[in-house]
């Protein structure tokens, strides 16, 4: 039986709400680079909880052998290029569907995963013995660094699919066939997205490491529900506020603003004391809810049209 304790102390939510909003902000970079795959590119890319792993596994690994961070977290960035890039030529070079070519690259990244930590299922990166980025010791500081580091990325993707590059791989997401025809190539473009996403999903997981002090095997584990959750959160918002005419660069900080939003949603069922096996199951109808909003919403409206047809005709 599921039962909410109701000797709650709005003192301890008040607390843990800021814990929220750090890992928030860093789920919600980890949904930017899925909105790259998801959204831009409309591919099924499933390898992003492994390479989210990867970037936390190859993070710490670097950062416990004297590595500065900053180096350290870019390596992480490419070593994620690296398993998208597997990912990509699995999909476009020997034809494997996107959906199967993900599911096989986060397979093989367990054991790549694995062996990158030593075969240790985790490895601790404490803030007192190492450099890091981010930490939960200093939870203020790793929201400004977090909001920095998403703002910079933000920029960087706006301007990044301004250019004839990036416009041809959200060309090749809107129309395959009609961005062929244009003389893109797309493979080339699916390789180059996949290759980016991912690099930005390891770039996260390394973050994600740092800030909560160890890289775990299983770290990524349900990664790509929190992404979509996030992405699907704060779509409904943004369309919700500025209707669908909005800035590219609005679309991807209200991204953001959806995996803080998942995450106070997270911190509010684990303060109603409920228990925390049931996360994926309210993690599926939270992202349920926000996936069937927009579909009622337009239901809504096309039910309001036809009844003013009806009645313009009666009259």
């Amino acid at each position: 039986m599921i039962l909410v304790n109701f000797d709650l102390n709005f003192v301890n939510l008040f607390m843990t709400l800021p814990g929220g909003i750090a890992q928030g902000i860093l789920w919600g970079i980890m949904a930017l680079g899925l909105y790259i795959t998801f959204r831009l590119l409309d591919v099924a890319d499933l390898s992003v909880d492994g390479t989210f792993t990867l970037g936390g596994a190859v993070c710490v690994m670097l950062i416990t052998n004297g590595m500065n961070p900053w180096l350290a977290i870019l390596i992480a960035f490419i070593s994620g290029i690296l398993a998208g890039t597997v990912t990509g030529v699995l999909h476009t070079k020997l034809g494997i569907p996107a959906i199967l070519a993900g599911i096989l690259t986060q397979f093989s990244l367990y054991s790549i995963n694995l062996a990158i930590m030593t075969f240790k299922s985790n490895i601790a990166v404490s803030v007192d013995k190492y450099q890091v980025i981010l930490s939960s010791r200093y939870i203020p500081l790793s929201i400004l660094f977090g909001f920095i580091l998403a703002c910079i990325l933000i920029c960087l993707m706006y301007w990044y699919f301004g250019t004839e590059n990036g416009s041809a791989m959200r060309a090749t997401g809107c129309n395959p066939e009609m961005a062929k025809a244009q003389g893109i190539n797309i493979n080339t473009m699916k390789m180059i997205g996949l290759a980016l996403s991912n690099g930005i999903v390891a770039f996260s997981g390394g973050l994600m490491a740092q800030y909560q002090g160890f890289s775990d095997i299983k770290m990524g584990q349900g990664a790509i529900v929190i992404g979509l959750a996030s992405i699907i959160i704060g779509e409904v918002i943004c369309n919700g506020l500025f209707k669908k005419a909005t800035n590219f660069a609005l679309k991807l900080f209200f991204i953001v603003i959806g995996g803080i939003l998942y995450y106070f949603v997270i911190v509010i069922v684990l303060w109603l004391k409920l228990d925390p096996n049931l996360l994926k199951l309210f993690t599926a109808i939270i992202v349920t809810i926000f996936l069937a909003v927009p579909n009622m919403q337009e239901l809504s409206k096309s039910s309001f049209r036809r009844a003013g047809k009806n009645s313009m005709k009666e009259i």
